[in-house]
């Protein structure tokens, strides 16, 4: 069979630009296209760099969905259909709510492809697919298959050099996926001379792995280190900020060759905090482990949710001045969104808050609900505006970091990426967006 993966475009946010969305590759894409039987023909496409082709000849359609793209995946699933080929759906937003998009497909996937893929494939030549596939019951870190990484067009995209390590995270925050009812509900890790054959197989000494939680195991990860220790690799990861109780492991992430970490911050309102038994943070521990990563010489990119039931409007001034004097190098911030199958969308939904059921608006930059202590417009207005603040120049140079060596890494990220992104967006569209792998190596290189 001749089967098409594909992923639907994504919705800009307002601070966002074609940089974004040709960031990185697909991982659930490539590794389904490793799981599939080699007597298959396998075609990979991603609206965000490239049109959908509808009438080249398929027998099967899978596409991968979260939950701002789920109306598109619908219509690209319609228009496939319309052609008598069987759409299979799964991502995350699958997972998460899998009633409400099942009628939109010829079956979906609820949770890890590992085990069910080849089965879909054996039922749809059988003519016996069903509607819903779901296999993960005691599921193994050793089942994870990896990306077919040899099916990456290196020039369509900024950053290529993606590894997973684990699925699923320890912490069920209520805002966050891993609440939802068909959640892993656990954490399990790769074993890791397969992880270190991904990344030899990349061949380059920078790696950005894309955990939920880096960290989720602290015993597989000390591990991890002293195996990789030898590659001299420059490394960027996802961890929660209980890393600050792990003062020999952050140790062990500067000798590796660890450049930066995402923590989810999320507010710097205790209260807010534990709205959402968001545990593994503590405010009050904030600068502590601001503080041991910074020593370190490793730098930080900081998430935040704004809207959550103990924020009032001031929370967008407190926390700029929080980051700025603290020196967080990059922030990603995001409006409160209850993605539906969250125990936050439940909630949500008894207390008649929730206002916009437009999925395509579940992207962190629209209100889709009534806030609690501030109105619709004081919160949109607030997260522009903390985005600005935190890119203006002046603001940049407050948080410029201490270390030296730091500091083209730092100036490239805020100038060029964030600051300065409309222009170059447009000095990449002049060169050509085909040819943007010559650039994204010189950029990524450098912020990382």
């Amino acid at each position: 069979m001749k089967i098409k993966l594909i992923q639907p475009a994504m919705l800009p946010r307002p601070m966002d630009t074609k940089l974004k969305t040709r960031m990185s590759p697909s991982l659930a894409l490539l590794t389904i296209a490793n799981l599939t039987p080699k007597e298959h023909e396998v075609i990979i496409e991603n609206e965000n760099v490239e049109k959908i082709d509808f009438d080249e000849p398929v027998d099967v359609v899978a596409i991968t969905v979260t939950v701002d793209v789920i109306n598109r995946a619908a219509e690209i699933s319609k228009e496939f259909q319309k052609r008598g080929v069987k759409v299979i759906a799964g991502g995350i937003h699958i997972t998460a709510d899998p009633e409400g998009a099942v009628n939109n497909f010829d079956a979906i996937i609820i949770g890890m492809a590992e085990r069910v893929w080849k089965k879909i494939l054996k039922d749809i030549e059988d003519n016996s697919l069903k509607k819903v596939y779901y296999d993960m019951e005691n599921i193994k870190g050793s089942e994870i298959v990896s990306p077919k990484y040899d099916m990456i067009d290196n020039k369509k995209y900024l950053y290529t050099n993606i590894v997973s390590t684990s699925r699923g995270c320890p912490f069920q925050c209520d805002f966050c996926y891993n609440s939802c009812t068909n959640s892993l509900k656990t954490y399990i890790n790769r074993p890791i001379d397969d992880v270190i054959k991904d990344i030899n197989s990349l061949k380059t000494r920078h790696i950005m792995f894309i955990d939920d939680n880096f960290i989720g195991n602290p015993k597989w990860t000390r591990e991890f280190l002293k195996k990789i220790k030898p590659l001299k690799l420059k490394w960027n990861a996802a961890v929660t900020s209980n890393i600050t109780d792990m003062p020999e492991l952050l140790d062990e992430m500067k000798e590796t060759g660890c450049q930066s970490l995402f923590i989810g911050f999320e507010s710097i309102n205790s209260k807010s905090l534990e709205s959402v038994h968001k545990v593994q943070n503590s405010v009050k521990r904030y600068e502590k482990l601001v503080d041991e990563i910074h020593k370190r010489g490793i730098m930080i990119n900081a998430s935040f949710v704004f809207g959550l039931d103990e924020d009032d409007a001031s929370i967008f001034k407190s926390t700029l001045e929080w980051i700025v004097k603290n020196k967080i190098e990059t922030v990603t911030s995001h409006i409160m969104t209850p993605y539906p199958g969250t125990k936050l969308y439940s909630s949500l939904l008894e207390e008649n808050r929730v206002v916009d059921y437009n999925l395509s608006n579940y992207n962190t930059a629209h209100v889709v609900y009534k806030p609690k202590n501030m109105t619709a417009e004081e919160l949109y207005n607030g997260y522009l505006w903390i985005y600005k603040e935190i890119y203006r120049f002046k603001n940049i140079m407050k948080r410029l970091p201490k270390s030296k060596k730091q500091w083209i890494p730092f100036l490239t990220f805020n100038l060029l990426y964030r600051k300065f992104g409309k222009l170059t967006e447009l000095l990449c569209n002049i060169v050509s967006f085909d040819n943007i792998g010559r650039f994204s190596r010189w950029f990524v290189y450098r912020i990382k």
